[in-house]
């Protein structure tokens, strides 16, 4: 299994000024109103200064008052502009956010099917979950405050110069040790952050894979197994966050000292200029406070880099899948001729030997081919290759005497639907669940649809009829009821070419029956591959390709292999429990003997 990229810097700020460059006004007036609340908090300490020169010049009590209600109304604006920026800053952010994840997302759903299957679970669903949260708390809650107490320290650097360029180069002395700080901090955390995302995604595939595999995992007792292996990811988890906070703690110590250097220095030169005549005791006063109020927005640029490079981290994930390329598209082909679908020389390996190996096989328009043979014999490999969601190592697959790889995957879907084993059920009304193969359905077609494939009966004994809401968050379908559903969208899609790798109920159940006429009712007329877990599905068809060790051992129809005496008469045999060829089946044995 793969991991997806993961961007560099310089192509992460590209994402994300991009983004913020789609809005410009609400960007631009959010910096303004966090500017004017940074600027509003620098009244209060000129205005104690301008106090202490006032007091020890003799001036009366009204001045007090006026610093007073200088200083309320200060406090007062900044608020009021602070929430404001909060607020817009937050907007934005989420805004951007959205947009990063929809783009995400678009780019994931269109990576090829091979590729996606060799992503890992857990390191999709950690960017998509663990790293869209660290981002949008980056955004929305550090985002404002960590912008806020820049512009601040900004503002009042200058503030400091302002009142006296000796007592600005003072409070500046702090800065060499921030630098150093910072530097040595970012260093020796930065491979730590990233190590931290890559081990929650671990950690959410071994929880993932236990979770999906419980049945077989309480079948073999390894339960104890499972455990461990969560146990260790979470460890490993867990001791890379320590150590960033090991790390953090000494950050935080070097911080400290340099703000009591700053402080210091800004003190000591203040006394030196005061004695000299320099410069008044208010201003010496103001910058002292001034370098005091630093402590506050400079921890916070300084502390929140803890947030900001988890953020960072999961940015740079989640740019990484943005940086994947496209497939590109094909140029322009004529459309398929008809419905036939031809594989030509056909072979295929994954990551070991080949599965299949020169398979050659032609469907004529409307003709319902079945594919059958043992477990690993390369039946659904062979089946996503014909529906072009898997390209070959080696050999041509053809829709209408059109190679796919020049129609491309869009015109390719458009010819060609996959039942897969996995039926999903989404969330929301069951019309609207339908209606996902063709939006532009109406009501009437959906019914239509439903019936065709012999769903009527249950979906009328349903709460609200086709306004019933299924899925995880509503009405529970059965294993039956939701492979109905599937074939109802492959009517409403009405595609020339159908496969089938379908799962069906245990073998002589009324559901596998039901589920056998609804299989024939939605692919009536149509140009059918179906790999027939039951071999009732192979007697039905027009013909029926045997699969060996991935080669076609046989090819014909149901009576003609079962005279010839081969591998499908021997699979025939097993599946009914007799020995004469022509008896119908007896059902006996376990749906998946012909797998």
């Amino acid at each position: 299994m793969n991991l997806l990229p993961i961007a560099g810097p310089r192509a992460t700020w590209t994402v994300l000024w991009r983004e913020l460059r789609r809005l410009p006004v609400l960007s631009a007036v959010a910096a303004l109103v966090i500017t004017g609340a940074s600027a509003a908090g620098l009244v209060a300490p000129w205005a104690l200064g301008v106090l202490v020169d006032d007091i020890a010049g003799g001036g009366d009590r009204s001045a007090i008052a006026r610093v007073v209600l200088l200083i309320g109304l200060a406090a007062v604006l900044a608020g009021v502009l602070t929430a404001l920026g909060v607020t817009l800053v937050a907007r934005v952010g989420e805004t951007v956010l959205a947009r990063i994840r929809e783009q995400v997302l678009d780019r994931v759903l269109q990576l090829p099917a091979p590729v996606l299957e060799k992503v890992r679970t857990g390191d999709l669903l950690s960017r998509v979950g663990d790293d869209v949260a660290s981002v949008a708390a980056a955004l929305t809650e550090v985002g404002p405050s960590v912008l806020g107490a820049a512009l601040t320290i900004l503002l009042t650097v200058a503030g400091m110069f302002a009142l006296d360029w000796r007592l600005g180069l003072a409070g500046l002395l702090a800065v060499p040790m921030y630098y150093l700080a910072l530097r040595w901090y970012l260093r020796r955390s930065a491979p730590y952050y990233k190590q931290e995302r890559v081990a929650m995604g671990e950690r959410s595939e071994a929880i993932i894979a236990s979770l999906r595999g419980s049945a077989t995992v309480r079948a073999y007792r390894l339960e104890d197994r499972q455990l461990e292996k969560i146990g260790e990811t979470s460890g490993t988890a867990r001791d890379i966050s320590i150590t960033v906070f090991r790390l953090f703690s000494f950050f935080s110590s070097r911080i400290n000292h340099a703000e009591f250097t700053g402080l210091t220095a800004i003190l000591v030169t203040g006394f030196f200029l005061v004695r000299e005549d320099s410069v008044s005791i208010g201003a010496v006063t103001s910058a002292a406070l001034y370098f005091h109020r630093l402590f506050n927005p400079v921890n916070v640029v300084l502390m929140e880099f803890d947030q900001i490079q988890t953020a960072a981290a999961g940015m740079s994930r989640l740019a990484g899948v943005l940086e994947i390329e496209p497939a590109p598209e094909p140029p322009a082909s004529p459309d398929p001729a008809d419905a036939s679908l031809e594989l030509q020389v056909i072979s295929h390996h994954y990551d070991g030997p080949e599965v299949l190996t020169e398979v050659s096989l032609r469907l004529e328009p409307g003709e319902r081919v079945a594919l059958v043979g043992a477990s690993g014999a390369g039946k659904t490999t062979l089946a996503a290759i014909a529906a072009g969601v898997l390209a070959p190592s080696t050999g041509v697959v053809k829709l209408g005497g059109v190679d796919v790889r020049d129609l491309g995957e869009d015109r390719t879907r458009a010819q060609v639907a996959l039942l897969s084993q996995e039926v999903h059920v989404f969330s929301g009304t069951l019309m609207e669940d339908v209606q996902l193969a063709r939006p532009a359905s109406t009501a009437e077609e959906v019914e239509a649809a439903l019936d065709r494939v012999g769903a009527s009966a249950w979906v009328r004994a349903l709460p609200d009829g086709l306004n019933t809401i299924v899925g995880e968050s509503g009405h529970p379908l059965t294993g039956a009821q939701a492979q109905q559903l599937a074939f109802a969208r492959l009517v409403l899609a009405d595609p020339p070419v159908a496969v089938l790798d379908e799962a069906t109920a245990e073998a002589g159940s009324a559901g596998a029956r039901e589920l056998e006429r609804a299989s024939a009712a939605a692919t009536a007329g149509r140009t059918t591959l179906v790999v027939a877990h039951r071999l009732t599905q192979a007697e039905q068809a027009d013909r029926i390709v045997v699969l060996d060790h991935g080669r076609v051992a046989e090819s014909g129809t149901h009576e003609a292999l079962l005279a010839s005496g081969g591998r499908y008469a021997q699979l025939w045999r097993s599946w009914t429990g007799t020995s004469t060829p022509g008896q119908p089946a007896g059902r006996t044995t376990p749906a998946n003997a012909s797998t």
